[in-house]
């Protein structure tokens, strides 16, 4: 199985699971999981958070998402620092990079295979 089919059917195993527990029958899109990492790593999930608040959890998970590529080094909760800047991508290209690290910390979590 190619690398690019294997992140496909992971990806959309994935957004079946967390779409089926946190939304109505919708599909996640890419936004919403990385704010469901995010709300994960801050550890408060029975919180109503601002637009501000919001903004920030998504960077805290992006942060965290790419850490293990090199981009960001964790320096304590709840700050990153740039290691690397991240390469010019096309938004394709950032798409694909987002997928894989999510799904990448979702195998690291153990919630697919």
């Amino acid at each position: 199985m190619s690398r690019d089919t294997q992140l496909k059917e992971r990806w959309e195993r994935l957004v079946d699971i967390l779409s089926n527990q946190f939304s109505q029958g919708e599909d996640l899109d890419l936004d919403a999981i990385i704010y469901l990492i995010g709300v994960q790593e801050l550890g408060k999930v029975h919180q109503t958070y601002k637009k501000d608040e919001k903004l920030n959890l998504m960077h805290i998970a992006i942060c965290r998402l790419l850490e293990p590529y090199g981009f960001y080094e964790f320096e304590g909760w709840p700050h990153y620092k740039i290691k690397e800047e991240l390469p010019p991508l096309k938004a394709g290209e950032q798409s694909v990079l987002m997928k894989e690290a999510i799904v990448s910390y979702f195998i690291e979590k153990e919630l697919i295979d």
